[in-house]
């Protein structure tokens, strides 16, 4: 599982360094589901999660970190607040 784990990861890595002429909107997006899911399966893996369980950790973490925009214009980023309907806007961390 951490051998597809880092295989995926370099992959992503590799697809995002290929993104020249892509709108830098679309990078942190993209940037940012890498990072989400990476980081819940990792976290679900070393929590002795099963292979499922991590697959779905994954997806879900890539899910948030897509859902996480920032403009870079503002500095501001927008939060998705889970009720269907609102975004929630405020400086970034």
């Amino acid at each position: 599982m951490k051998t597809r784990l880092t295989a995926a990861i370099a992959a992503a890595t590799l697809a995002l360094a290929a993104c020249d002429n892509v709108d830098p909107r679309t990078i942190d997006t993209a940037g940012s589901a890498v990072a989400g899911g990476a980081l819940a399966a990792v976290s679900a893996s070393l929590l002795g999660a099963s292979s499922g369980w991590t697959a779905v950790a994954g997806v879900a973490g890539a899910t948030a970190g897509a859902l996480h925009a920032q403009n870079r214009q503002t500095n501001q980023c927008a939060y998705y607040t889970g009720n269907g309907d609102e975004v929630v806007v405020r400086s970034c961390p």
